[in-house]
């Protein structure tokens, strides 16, 4: 395996996308929604962009790159047309150790960026390590029919249940087999269906009378 999996924290990192067509503004969007600071730079932009960075949520530098944008980021994103252009912001990034991903060129990279099902809380990331971007998107449509927003829902659950717990001064591990009894069991399909009052059963059965649906799911709002 040459990857490394990681999951980076990048709120309030300035991360920077050199590229401003469809490929740039996805890559702009994905990073937004991660909290960072998004520096975007390209002559040319597209409408999305342009609001973006007139709303503030961006910053916009509609000219070409130079070597001294990637001063104060902590990663970039090259995605342009450009073989050359995207080969110099590889080149530049690798001297100034700075994290890297050139859109559709793994081999430019030192980092990849996997395709990704989002529900929430839960992330999945498919990887094929580069080698095929297409069987990666298949297995994501797969996995986006298989994990619902009911997932969602269950992360939110279990994450104001072990707040609650741990209030309590419980030690994680004292309360481990109470998440494996509420995960063995049909909690899933109880919450795709809306059952509140199955789910409220159960609830208080495994954790306690004062553990109640829509209260926990309140807390973690």
């Amino acid at each position: 395996m040459r990857y490394y999996p990681v999951k980076l924290d990048i709120k309030n990192r300035n991360c920077l996308v050199v590229g401003g067509g469809s490929v740039g503004t996805r890559k702009v969007m994905t990073l937004l929604s991660c909290g960072a600071n998004v520096i975007v730079v390209s002559p040319v932009v597209t409408e999305q962009l342009f609001e973006l960075a007139d709303g503030g949520s961006i910053t916009l530098k509609k000219r070409s790159y130079r070597t001294s944008d990637l001063d104060e980021m902590f990663l970039v994103i090259g995605a342009t047309d450009n073989e050359n252009l995207n080969r110099q912001i590889s080149i530049d990034a690798n001297r100034l150790n700075k994290l890297c991903n050139i859109a559709d060129r793994p081999k430019a990279c030192n980092f990849i960026l996997p395709s990704i099902v989002n529900r929430g809380d839960l992330v999945i990331a498919i990887s094929t390590s580069g080698k095929s971007p297409a069987f990666a998107k298949k297995l994501r449509k797969h996995f986006e029919k298989e994990f619902g927003k009911e997932y969602s829902q269950l992360l939110r659950l279990m994450g104001a249940i072990r707040k609650k717990l741990l209030s309590k001064k419980h030690e994680p591990e004292a309360h481990k087999h109470l998440f494996e009894q509420l995960i063995d069991s049909d909690i899933i399909k109880m919450i795709g269906d809306n059952k509140k009052d199955d789910i409220n059963s159960l609830l208080r059965k495994i954790f306690g009378k004062e553990y109640d649906f829509e209260s926990l799911m309140k807390s973690e709002t």
